[in-house]
């Protein structure tokens, strides 16, 4: 709604695309059962509210309840706002859902108070980043 997390997306996809092929889509217009095509998954995902998924990401992580993804590695990251309690819980709702599901979680999630435009968001957007190259080049993927 706002980009904040669209921005953390195009900042993590800026360290990645050099040494791998990323793509990027919205969340809402991927099948969840595609995930299977990917050596990586990352998802992002404000939080709405205190603690929601917002409804554009509701539908995936229904439908994700149905898929078995042994063997895939996956991390996520989102943008939220500390007034509430639940700071960021769709990074937490979607890594559950995820590791449920069989995937494998290679770096704890990223969280980004609103947008990414602070020196402390920017080193966490890339140590991110830098976690996720440093696993996939562990595997050689």
């Amino acid at each position: 709604m706002s980009g904040n997390t669209e921005e953390i997306a195009d900042l993590i996809y800026s360290y990645l695309e050099t040494d791998h092929n990323v793509e990027v889509k919205e969340i809402e217009d991927i099948d969840p059962a595609s995930l299977l095509e990917y050596d990586c998954v990352l998802l992002g995902s404000y939080t709405w509210n205190d603690g929601d998924l917002p409804y554009e990401v509701e539908d995936f992580y229904e439908e994700l309840e149905d898929i078995e993804l042994s063997g895939i590695v996956a991390a996520v990251f989102g943008s939220g706002d500390s007034i509430y309690p639940q700071f960021c819980e769709a990074v937490h709702l979607l890594e559950n859902q995820l590791k449920a599901s069989g995937a494998y979680i290679i770096v704890e999630g990223l969280k980004v108070e609103m947008t990414p435009d602070t020196e402390e968001d920017l080193r966490n957007c890339k140590a991110f980043s830098e976690a996720v190259l440093g696993y996939l080049s562990e595997v050689k993927v």
